[in-house]
């Protein structure tokens, strides 16, 4: 333990309380201080102008949330006797470094990124954890040699006390509560709010996971509410895609200037090479950030190639694609014809028109012949007995299961009238 706390002020949690000596180490390693170069929500900013926030404070975010679980599990749920059930304070260390962790291998604008390059920043965090030519590793060893390794386990979900493992990822845990309230406060809007504190007031562990005392359902029932509704109005936003869209296109034009050789020495994207040759090293994965992109971007606006010059320039200026929702049954033959409208007006198909699709379980039971099937929600009953969410909740079970989302296709804005009209006619 620190022998003085130190505070961070946070919007929505007001004091962060660091304690721990580990944990202050941490925030200040160069890969942690990275994440306040990578905003949250990636191309949102486009949408709702609010969503700067970073990846470092919802981070910090997570470790606070953590935190306050561990001191009410500490509270009034301590073990006693090894395999009680209860809250074993030995785990504390190791949640806490895993919350603060779990976003560390995010890349420069996120989600997007990892759709382009094909990387995870589940494993990124894993390498980053591990490696011993990082900083957080080098902070973690200090701990006890294997001590990378057991806060590594957590993020990967095998870590062996499920306690642990679903305070950080579940249906309902840090990282949710924080980027649902964090989201919301930021994009000026109302739809992630519920009532945290009341959640983890009844939460409480038990021997396989954590379970929600019955009292506190309705509770819950607003949580995995709020979690659907920031999904519909927020995180699938199509104005948003359509910019993740342009993004997409744009890298993709570069990936293909840099694989045969057609850029200028002056334009060379040097730190996206390795990405582009699919030879890509941890140290070259943790040198890129938001900020690295849209330098890059701004180099290109003036590029010699028309397309990379016109997608940058489109990009850094919010000029984000219109798209129209694709319904499978009619989907080759529209698709066909607007490739063929932007063809005709100049617009190569292959940079300028995309899919886009987003889709999201709000609530699923579980199921253990899923693959990967999720952890449920589980509410304790007086007597002790476990029941899950949905077979209590009516509002919930009404979305349980249900996938909500949609397929778009973008395509530039010139050619909307006539993509309009088309779809009249369909």
């Amino acid at each position: 333990m620190s022998r003085m706390e130190t505070v961070l002020r946070d919007p929505i949690h007001n004091y962060i309380y660091l304690q721990d000596e580990v944990i202050l180490k941490l925030i200040n390693t160069k890969e942690m201080q990275r994440l306040r170069r990578i905003k949250q929500l990636g191309t949102t900013n486009s949408t709702f102008h609010g969503a700067e926030h970073s990846r470092f404070t919802h981070s910090v975010g997570v470790y606070e949330i953590s935190r306050q679980i561990c001191d009410l599990f500490q509270r009034n749920y301590p073990s006693t006797t090894p395999g009680d059930g209860n809250w074993d304070n030995n785990e504390r260390l190791v949640t806490l470094c895993a919350a603060l962790l779990h976003d560390v291998g995010h890349g420069a604008y996120s989600h997007t990124f990892e759709h382009i390059f094909h990387t995870d920043h589940e494993a990124m965090t894993v390498q980053i954890i591990k490696d011993p030519r990082t900083e957080v590793n080098q902070v973690l060893r200090q701990v006890a040699p294997d001590f990378p390794a057991k806060v590594a386990s957590v993020i990967q979900k095998t870590y062996p006390n499920p306690q642990v493992v679903q305070m950080i990822s579940s249906q309902i845990d840090a990282d949710r509560m924080d980027y649902l309230l964090r989201d919301s406060y930021y994009t000026g809007t109302n739809y992630g709010n519920f009532d945290i504190m009341r959640i983890m007031r009844v939460m409480r562990p038990y021997q396989n996971g954590i379970a929600f005392d019955l009292s506190g359902m309705h509770a819950v029932e607003d949580y995995v509410l709020s979690r659907f509704q920031m999904y519909q109005q927020i995180y699938f936003h199509q104005v948003s895609r359509g910019m993740e869209v342009l993004l997409t296109n744009l890298l993709a034009r570069a990936r293909y200037l840099a694989q045969n050789n057609l850029f200028p020495a002056n334009e060379q994207p040097t730190l996206l090479l390795p990405f582009f040759q699919d030879q890509v090293d941890l140290l070259d994965y943790l040198r890129l950030d938001d900020y690295v992109l849209n330098s890059y971007f701004n180099l290109w606006t003036t590029s010699s190639d028309p397309i990379l010059s016109d997608l940058a320039q489109r990009f850094l200026n919010r000029k984000p694609f219109k798209s129209i929702q694709i319904i499978s049954e009619e989907h080759p033959q529209i698709i066909a014809q607007i490739q063929q409208i932007a063809q005709e007006h100049g617009f190569d198909p292959e940079y300028y028109t995309g899919y886009n699709d987003c889709f999201d379980l709000p609530y699923d039971a579980y199921d253990p012949t899923q693959e990967n099937p999720r952890t449920q929600i589980e509410l304790m009953k007086p007597n002790g007995e476990l029941t899950e969410l949905s077979t209590e909740s009516s509002l919930v079970s009404a979305i349980t299961g249900k996938e909500s989302g949609d397929l778009r296709f973008y395509f530039p804005k010139e050619i909307q009238p006539e993509v309009n009209q088309l779809n009249q006619q369909h």
